[in-house]
């Protein structure tokens, strides 16, 4: 008898051991099924953040392979995303870009902080000296975008609310950002870019291009020469992080029935030290 009670309960513990590691691989299994669902609603602020840190659009392959998914699952989200306004397809297969969805959200948060508003303060006082209108850009995926803008009290101006993108290539910040990349870096981006013709003094030709950007490069500051719009000239230098990277830029535009373009340019100084607060603001040092 001693020997039968023994064995059922070394069957008893043996099963209660069981149904111990059954339970266990069970919650274990539960915890990566979860983990791994986290990840998947997560997928859509990874996009964005790859897009935003790139200097140019992302394809469909490349953001697959940055994201170690498949590219028949990530297209499904892509599509989704583009069709809320979160992303935007370039033309010509070039890629995805962050869309005004997107922008208009980054936007309000940063409306929000106190770095938006010190960097306001910044923009206000530049214009209050200069009487031009005066703005905060960056670079964005090929594209120019406004993240601040105060505009001049004169009539006559030019509304680019923030949140607007311009084009690169015949923009005073856009002109500037180029002319900073490492040229290799440079040449694929101009390669990818439709040098459209926005105005009769817009530069189209590639090599014309490149030859204002090593002006720009040597001189440090962007200029257009109404190759935007016609009878508006702008200047630009640069925001710089703490490393010395171009991170942003500083410029001013006016119209020409005011300022010439080489009267704009003898606000460079001003605007250097404008750019400076910028970057103390930005690229704030650590204590």
């Amino acid at each position: 008898m001693k020997e039968t009670g023994i064995k059922k309960t070394k069957a008893q513990a043996g099963q209660y051991q069981a149904a111990a590691w059954l339970e266990s691989t069970t919650e274990e299994t539960t915890a990566d099924e979860e983990a791994s669902e986290d990840i998947r609603r997560l997928r859509p602020l990874t996009v964005l953040e790859h897009l935003s840190e790139a200097s140019q659009p992302l394809t469909l392959a490349q953001l697959a392979t940055m994201m170690r998914v498949p590219k028949s699952t990530l297209m499904r989200l892509l599509r989704a995303m583009e069709a809320q306004g979160y992303l935007l397809h370039m033309p010509a297969e070039r890629g995805y870009v962050p869309g005004n969805r997107a922008t208009t959200l980054a936007l309000r948060m940063l409306r929000g902080s106190n770095i938006r508003r010190e960097c306001r303060a910044v923009l206000r006082n530049l214009v209050r000296s200069l009487g031009e209108t005066c703005n905060l850009t960056v670079p964005d995926a090929g594209r120019v975008l406004y993240v601040e803008r105060i505009d001049t009290t004169a009539p006559l101006r030019m509304h680019l609310p923030p949140g607007t993108w311009v084009p690169m290539h015949c923009t005073a910040s856009g002109k500037l950002f180029l002319a900073s990349m490492p040229l290799l870096e440079r040449r694929s981006i101009l390669a990818q870019l439709q040098l459209t013709r926005h105005s009769p003094r817009t530069i189209t030709d590639r090599r014309e291009l490149e030859a204002e950007l090593e002006r720009i490069a040597r001189r440090g500051v962007g200029i257009d020469n109404e190759e935007f719009v016609l009878g508006m000239v702008a200047v630009a230098v640069p925001v710089r992080g703490k490393d010395g990277n171009l991170v942003a830029a500083v410029a001013c535009h006016a119209p020409t029935a005011r300022r010439s373009l080489d009267e704009m340019l003898t606000s460079v100084p001003e605007l250097r030290a404008a750019a400076d607060a910028m970057a103390r603001i930005l690229s704030p040092a650590k204590e």
